[in-house]
């Protein structure tokens, strides 16, 4: 009896504990884009793989990828949440964050530190790294990528690219040019559409002066109702209309018919600045946690694409490759 009553009283007690526990850390993520975007998922994925039971943590997300002229309205309700939580760290992913968000709000004002990741720019574009400020840069592997393809199809020799127009889009433009010399595929022409009629057009263009076409994000742009489209209403038409070999940055373009890439991830990104920031959160001075960029890339195959095209690459290169079907598109 008085086992019995040990027991009950020690599950109590556990009870009481449990209900009672609190993570170290409270901390508060400001996405760019809206919570169903895939590299959005995989940015959390990381995120929490890092922090786990360390931290507390709270999403906003600014939408910009559909409504980028909310934005700035966006990021005034962030620091509302920001000055409700008073959070011991923040995460801010990719530029639009940085831009509407961290530059005028938190950059060298407040004395929370703060990890960016998910950023194209030149960190110096927003004065990082800052006295609270610093994270991890998101750099496409593009000259592996473009080897790749060469390996499925060696006569490839020309390419253009793809993604609907935004100011991460004139980013990626800036870097394709500067890089260009760097290519082993010549670059012929940036392509940003913000209708689909427009991005479709534009692949069937791009057929005549391109072996290979470079498909990023097309979320956001509209059909003829004016209405934003996502990524599985584009994706799939663009690569149709092009005909020939394409190529991604993202697992998701993949899925979605593109044919291969050596993509970059947003669990890198995640599990990165995580790390970071509980180095931060611990102790560790942000000026002392240097800015990094990504660094690991997954060779990946649309297999039914690569049927389609005819394309019979060797074994060598298929067993070194994820290789995965189209996923189908919901109605």
């Amino acid at each position: 009896m008085i086992i019995r009553s040990l027991f009950s009283l020690a599950l109590l007690l556990a009870v009481v504990v449990s209900n009672s526990w609190s993570a170290p850390y409270r901390v508060l993520v400001v996405m760019s884009y809206e919570e169903s975007f895939p590299w959005v998922q995989e940015i959390r994925e990381g995120l929490e793989t890092a922090l786990g039971t360390q931290a507390e943590i709270h999403y906003f997300y600014m939408d910009t990828k559909n409504n980028l002229k909310g934005g700035p309205q966006k990021a005034k309700e962030a620091l509302k949440l920001y000055q409700a939580l008073q959070p011991d760290g923040v995460i801010t992913a990719d530029d639009n964050a940085q831009s509407l968000f961290v530059v005028p709000y938190l950059k060298n004002k407040v004395s929370t530190p703060v990890v960016f990741c998910g950023v194209n720019a030149e960190p110096e574009a927003y004065g990082y790294p800052a006295t609270n400020v610093t994270g991890i840069l998101e750099r496409f592997h593009l000259v592996e990528t473009l080897a790749f393809s060469q390996q499925l199809k060696p006569d490839i020799e020309t390419f253009g690219f793809i993604i609907k127009e935004s100011p991460v889009a004139e980013l990626l433009k800036k870097q394709l040019y500067r890089d260009a010399g760097k290519f082993p595929a010549r670059f012929v022409r940036f392509a940003q559409p913000t209708t689909r009629v427009e991005a479709i057009a534009m692949a069937t263009e791009l057929r005549a002066s391109c072996d290979l076409l470079i498909v990023e994000t097309l979320r956001g742009v509209t059909d003829p109702k004016g209405q934003p489209l996502d990524d599985t209403d584009v994706i799939p038409q663009v690569v149709a209309a092009f005909g020939k070999p394409t190529a991604g940055t993202n697992n998701y373009t993949i899925e979605l018919g593109v044919l291969s890439a050596v993509v970059k991830t947003g669990q890198e990104q995640g599990r990165t600045a995580g790390e970071m920031l509980l180095k931060a959160m611990q102790g560790i001075p942000v000026h002392q946690i240097p800015i990094t960029r990504n660094y690991q890339g997954k060779r990946i195959i649309n297999v039914e694409t690569m049927q389609n095209l005819k394309l019979k690459p060797s074994a060598i290169i298929l067993r070194g490759s994820t290789l995965v079907r189209t996923t189908p598109r919901e109605n």
